[in-house]
């Protein structure tokens, strides 16, 4: 299964698309909006180059996107009439999988940029925005080449791991598989953390370590290749889900990886998936804490930490359809794995995510699941 060719966001702007249900991304980045504000004037300040390059790296589809651009030309405008500067021209490259839907962005452009243009009584900003497909963990852009790197909940994904497939009784092989550490197979093929599809309480103690040791590797590549692509002094303002200590288990984002392994089992129990399937599927994901990125920021060396904070998504006001919400943002992610690894229709994703919103409604009458956000702003040195 060649996984960096099929996980991806749902496209489109259909009812389960990531178009649609993507509001809690953008309430945070709205939250950091400051912060990303205040990077962007110190760093243009500091280059006052006559063009911006700016990459958004795993900027999916829909309106967040170009919600970026718009706040990065602003907030450089802005900067310009202040202290009495020429506008730069901007470069704005757009990163993700070569299955993301860049289409819909691209049809976005026009209706975009006449917007910016009304903005200011006919003038409009000098902009150029592509497409560049392919994996964050690894070289995308020339040397030196980038001023700015954003990427909003995206870097929690791991990267490119070799895991064990059980083609027959008689042949183990391998297949590349994106995202899901190989240390979770054992020399047959078989993950060793069955009934599980990320860290739980019951997961053994080596399932922990292949997940950190692929964050290790992963991160430490993503900043070893962000480094090589900026100018000294550029910044980089990364969002990311991560956990608050120590604990891998906890009531934020690995509970509601728990809560769909629970909706998952459901539909085996009811014959929808097949058992075996659901065995086998493990997500493509890792929380760290703040500790976990500090270490690996001053081990790999290239760059200083100007902040990392933490904070929670304030929960929206969705009445008795909060479960469903979550629901439907989750699926917008991971129905193009679910999909293909158990084979299932439209029909059956929509019993997985109706169990899956029920359960998080339930949990929620117990007890908030709070999953951390972080925000960090990193100086190329």
């Amino acid at each position: 299964m060649d996984v960096e060719k099929l996980f991806h966001m749902t496209g489109g702007a259909g009812p389960s698309s990531y178009a649609k249900n993507s509001s809690l991304q953008k309430k945070a980045s709205d939250m950091v909006k400051n912060v990303t504000i205040e990077t962007l004037q110190q760093l243009y300040l500091e280059i006052t180059t006559k063009t911006l390059c700016i990459a958004d790296l795993g900027c999916s589809s829909g309106s967040n996107t170009l919600a970026m651009i718009k706040d990065v030309v602003e907030t450089v405008e802005g900067t310009c009439r202040k202290f009495m500067l020429s506008d730069p021209e901007f470069h704005v490259y757009l990163n993700d999988l070569s299955t993301n839907d860049f289409n819909s962005i691209f049809k976005a452009l026009p209706d975009f940029v006449r917007e910016l243009r009304e903005e200011r009584s006919g003038g409009s900003p000098h902009i150029y925005i592509g497409g560049y497909p392919g994996s964050f963990y690894g070289r995308l852009f020339p040397n030196n080449s980038l001023h700015l790197i954003y990427s909003s909940y995206s870097v929690h994904w791991l990267s490119k791991g070799q895991a064990p497939c059980k083609l027959d009784h008689a042949c183990i092989k391998y297949h590349y598989v994106m995202q899901v550490p190989p240390a979770l197979y054992n020399d047959h093929g078989d993950s060793i953390n069955k009934g599980n599809i990320y860290i739980s309480e019951s997961s053994p103690p080596r399932v922990l370590h292949a997940y950190f040791n692929q964050f290790q590797e992963d991160f430490s590549t993503f900043l070893r290749s962000r480094s090589e692509e900026l100018v000294v002094g550029g910044r980089m303002v990364l969002i990311l889900l991560g956990r608050a200590g120590p604990d891998h288990v906890d009531r934020g984002n690995s509970f509601f990886w728990e809560l769909l392994s629970r909706s998952l089992a459901i539909l085996a129990s009811q014959g929808e998936i097949e058992k075996e399937k659901l065995e086998s599927y493990d997500v493509n994901f890792y929380a760290p804490s703040k500790d976990e990125i500090e270490e690996e920021v001053r081990r790999e060396g290239s760059f200083k930490l100007d902040q990392l904070q933490m904070f929670h998504i304030k929960k929206e006001d969705y009445g008795d359809r909060h479960g469903y919400a979550v629901a439907a943002t989750v699926r917008a992610i991971q129905e193009s794995m679910i999909r293909h690894h158990f084979g299932v229709g439209e029909g059956s994703l929509d019993s997985l995510f109706e169990i899956y919103g029920r359960m998080v409604d339930e949990e929620m009458g117990k007890e908030e699941i709070k999953p951390w956000t972080f925000v960090l702003v990193l100086r190329k040195l």
